[in-house]
């Protein structure tokens, strides 16, 4: 053996292990500083980190504010001492959103404007930009509801780079530093009513999957995530839907879940289809998440008089559809046909299933059963909800489109705390990011950090 082959072979293992460690989230102190994708880890929108903030205002525990150019309902995520997040600047003039608007928000072309696709990072500590990275320049080729963005979309990171997609655009792969290492520019889909893209990508090992649902052909991608490339794609029926998959780790496997129009469906690692139900509304926004060996999917357009609430046991293989009138079956846990919130994602916490409705209603289920606890209960000067609800220490909270917070006790009883209020300018779409013990909200104006005692 010579001596550079014995150098090969005894640096390896230690290779490995940096390597390894270098990958692990990162911790300061005992706390771990990461929320990497849409929702944070295992898209539960669920925090435990100490001290976190309950009460706040525009000058109460704000510890900074950053103004964010351009719009963008991308929720900030973080890695470390970094904070991503994207937007689309233009340089025309862009129509405002409405608050609260539903129907009326069509628009059949694209915005006469320019717009400049950005992935931004702010520094956890001080708000401060670290750096900006234009990563397009140009006109769009599709339109949006008035009430959605060109960077609707959440980035995903797994602390060696960032991942920042732009729907109908394409997909930006960046160092931690900004430089970009890769691009894919995707061909434009037309989408339900000229409506856009929303549903945000998702990381699992070295692959990274894509969703798009629309109306002229839908697919699931996976791409090796260190170069781009395609590793496989499954078409799927041409319906619009903004809901983001989750990779569901079981006790039987690795899946990828799917929820869209009429029907959800699971896919292992190289795409092939394991198993399928019926019985979803005609558009699906929320997300997928697990907990204690179930999957709960939630559909529930507010057209439809169908808009169930369902946990998926694991395992399952084939078709495993209810039947007319069940509300179980071998591999159906339990469905609640029309407990489901449009826009908002679920939440588990505690043992209760949190129900946000977009029209100021908040109900809660038994995880396991899906026995109602309250139903429906009316939140009082509540107005309109897209925002899905986080919960920590004790709390669950539910932010409205403007700015105010409703902090209720986690439990049996339906118990309104308090309320917090942000800016009047600002309009919140994004779902928050929550690490060690601070809280970050974007609005439509900014980025705000929250956290207890701030000065």
């Amino acid at each position: 053996m010579t001596r550079t082959s014995h150098a090969a072979e005894t640096a390896s293992p230690l290779l490995a292990v940096v390597l390894l460690l270098c990958s692990q989230p990162v911790l300061l102190g005992q706390t771990r500083v990461y929320w990497p994708q849409f929702r944070g880890p295992e898209a539960r929108g669920v925090a435990s980190g100490r001290n976190l903030p309950d009460r706040w205002s525009v000058d109460e525990n704000i510890a900074w504010k950053t103004d964010v150019p351009g719009r963008g309902w991308s929720s900030p995520i973080v890695w470390g001492q970094q904070v991503f997040l994207t937007t689309a600047v233009n340089s025309g003039e862009l129509e405002q959103p409405i608050k609260g608007l539903y129907f009326g928000g069509n628009r059949p072309e694209p915005p006469d404007v320019q717009l400049e696709y950005k992935a931004i990072c702010l520094d956890l500590d001080s708000g401060k930009t670290r750096w900006e990275q234009t990563v397009q320049l140009g006109r769009p080729d599709s339109p949006i509801h008035l009430k959605n963005s060109y960077a609707s979309e959440t980035p995903v990171t797994d602390g060696e780079r960032v991942y920042a997609y732009f729907g109908n655009l394409g997909l930006y792969c960046l160092d931690l530093e900004g430089s970009l290492v890769w691009s894919k520019r995707f061909e434009p889909r037309a989408t339900r009513n000229g409506w856009g893209t929303a549903a945000s990508p998702v990381l699992h090992g070295d692959r990274l999957y894509i969703l798009n649902d629309n109306d002229e052909q839908s697919y699931l991608m996976c791409l090796d995530k260190r170069t781009g490339e395609q590793v496989w794609r499954v078409d799927r029926d041409k319906a619009s839907n903004w809901s983001t998959p989750l990779v569901w780790q079981n006790d039987r496997r690795t899946e990828i879940v799917t929820a869209g129009t009429g029907k959800v469906r699971s896919y292992d690692l190289d795409g092939n289809l394991l198993w399928w139900f019926t019985g979803m509304s005609s558009i699906t926004i929320a997300t997928p998440y697990a907990d204690n060996g179930l999957l709960y999917v939630s559909s529930g357009y507010v057209n439809d008089k169908l808009r169930p609430l369902y946990a998926i046991r694991a395992g399952a293989s084939g078709d495993i559809s209810l039947e007319p009138g069940q509300t179980s079956n071998r591999f159906v846990a339990w469905c609640q046909p029309t407990a489901a919130p449009y826009n908002p994602t679920t939440l588990l916490y505690d043992g209760r299933v949190y129900v946000l409705y977009d029209r100021s209603m908040f109900a809660c289920f038994r995880a396991l059963t899906g026995e109602p606890v309250f139903e429906r209960e009316r939140i009082p000067q509540g107005r309109h909800f897209t925002v899905s609800p986080w919960a920590y220490d004790g709390k669950v909270f539910c932010l409205d489109e403007d700015g105010v917070t409703f902090v209720f006790r986690s439990g049996d009883e339906f118990e309104l705390l308090h309320t917090n209020k942000l800016a009047e300018d600002d309009m919140c779409m994004a779902t928050p990011a929550i690490v060690g013990d601070r809280l970050l909200l974007r609005t439509s104006a900014r980025v705000y950090c929250i956290r207890q005692d701030a000065p």
